[in-house]
């Protein structure tokens, strides 16, 4: 496919099979994310891969800290606004209810949702999971960077024929993996990601969000006179 085509052809994958990953092909993936610009070619990622016994410990613990009955710990930053508005919260509604519509979640029911929300901390099943991390005294402007960085990765994984998803949800949960990996309280958690090969018989993995058109956030500048000015 061109790159054009593995950029649409990349999705969030919710499930996988268990089939392992070789290590040189997760390490080529990280190579190929390593390529991406970062302003003044600081390449501020830190990436650590968790598998086997490890991956295993760090899904167990974070899924019990999410249902301990106390308050999630707060974000580190800020990746959802504080206030949600139009059009980002009929945006944000219309994924989440396309997707719980697919799985038969019905509106209401927090015991499917909460069950669902729960295997993001299983890496939705799948053998490989990546968290990225980020020295907490660096700018904003290296979350840009890393944004970039996990944008070639997962499309350098549609060529190698593997699925990944993104994870937000685990951000909350940056002390307890730090404390797991014995990562220092220098560097804060940006994102994890799931990635392996995706299970095609799981209804979760047909759900496809809906894209805006181009000229519904593009305004183009040409400079050209208007028909009224002419």
């Amino acid at each position: 496919m061109s790159v054009t085509d593995l950029m649409h052809a990349r999705v969030s994958t919710r499930a996988f099979l268990p089939k392992p990953v070789p290590t040189a092909t997760i390490r080529d993936l990280i190579a190929a994310a390593g390529a991406a610009p970062s302003g003044t070619n600081i390449q501020p990622w830190q990436v650590h891969v968790v598998t086997g016994t490890v991956r295993d410990q760090i899904c167990a613990a974070t899924r019990t800290a999410a249902v301990a009955p106390r308050e999630r710990p707060e974000w580190i930053y800020d990746y959802y606004p504080k206030t949600w508005r139009d059009p980002y919260l009929a945006r944000r509604r219309a994924c989440g209810w396309g997707l719980y519509g697919l799985l038969g979640i019905q509106k209401g029911d927090r015991e499917a949702g909460l069950a669902q929300e729960l295997r993001n901390f299983d890496f939705f099943d799948a053998p490989v999971g990546l968290f990225l991390f980020l020295d907490r005294d660096l700018g904003r402007g290296s979350l840009l960077d890393c944004g970039m960085f996990l944008q070639n990765l997962m499309i350098a994984a549609v060529d190698q024929g593997l699925a990944t998803c993104p994870q937000a949800a685990w951000v909350p949960f940056d002390a307890l993996i730090r404390s797991i990996l014995s990562i220092p309280d220098t560097q804060m958690l940006v994102c994890g990601m799931a990635i392996g090969h995706a299970d095609p018989a799981a209804p979760v993995n047909r759900f496809r969000p809906g894209r805006l058109a181009v000229d519904e956030f593009t305004t183009w500048h040409d400079g050209q006179t208007s028909d009224s000015e002419q």
